[in-house]
């Protein structure tokens, strides 16, 4: 085959996709997309265009998704995260870093699965120091799932509602009981062990990098005043003062 008729076959192909693509409404931007469903539902092709740009300038944080709990985990586990890092005049709480969806998305991966980590026997739960880390047969997802079982447990026990309904005074008894190995877990694991998990995890969604679901906006280091990740510090490393950053995500290194 000629090199003549090869381009001329691979610029009609060119051509072709083009025209079905418009001829789809699938370009992209939603000129031809408005104008396609302008016709469908009877609306001006300009006015959809409009809602289309309009929708493309909305925010939205993908990272408020859930991947692991179900709504009514959510709130449970939403609601002791506030307990443990609660809102107050240096800046936000839990709920407002969306620290349970830090949560949410490490149980889905491998951390809670325990899939990197040594999970056959003998355990030892009693005798064992924290030294000996890790001793049950369940892994983080399963622990979890106890705990808010044992929350919501506990709560309906003592004021005959959910934990994420009653009141942060009772909440706070409840996890008081818990960090204190008070309340039985249905399975073979403390709930200091849970409450200890918990407040562990709480605090890495405070302060983990906000790609992680947590740390809406960097509050969290904005209130410690952490930089995050700057790309050098060689500008200001000999100054006497202390110096200031606006911190970074590590998706800043897209800016640069």
């Amino acid at each position: 085959m000629s090199e003549q008729k090869t381009n001329n076959q691979f610029l009609e192909k060119r051509s072709s996709r083009r025209k079905f693509i418009k001829n789809s409404g699938l370009t992209v931007g939603g000129v031809v997309l408005g104008g396609a469903l302008g016709s469908l539902l009877g609306k001006d092709s300009t006015e959809v265009t409009k809602e289309s740009h309009v929708a493309s300038k909305t925010s939205t944080n993908y990272n408020q998704a859930l991947m692991y709990f179900d709504q009514a985990q959510f709130a449970t586990i939403e609601a002791a995260t506030e307990q443990i890092f609660p809102k107050t005049d240096a800046g936000p709480g839990a709920k407002e870093l969306l620290v349970t969806y830090y949560i949410d998305h490490q149980l889905a991966g491998n951390w809670g699965l325990n899939a990197k980590e040594y999970m056959s026997g003998p355990f030892y739960p009693a005798e064992a120091t924290a030294l000996f880390g890790h001793q049950t047969h369940l892994n983080r997802q399963q622990i979890f799932d106890l705990g808010i079982e044992a929350l919501n447990a506990e709560a309906k026990k003592q004021y005959d509602k959910k934990f994420a309904e009653v009141s942060d005074e009772e909440q706070i008894i409840i996890l008081t009981a818990m960090e204190a190995g008070e309340i039985t877990l249905n399975g073979a694991v403390s709930s200091s062990y849970f409450f200890k998990l918990l407040k562990s995890a709480t605090i890495e969604g405070v302060y983990s990098d906000p790609l992680y679901g947590g740390n809406k906006d960097m509050q969290g280091w904005k209130m410690k005043n952490f930089p995050g990740h700057q790309m050098s510090y060689t500008d200001i490393i000999e100054k006497e003062e202390f110096v200031t950053f606006e911190p970074k995500s590590l998706n800043s290194q897209h800016n640069h």
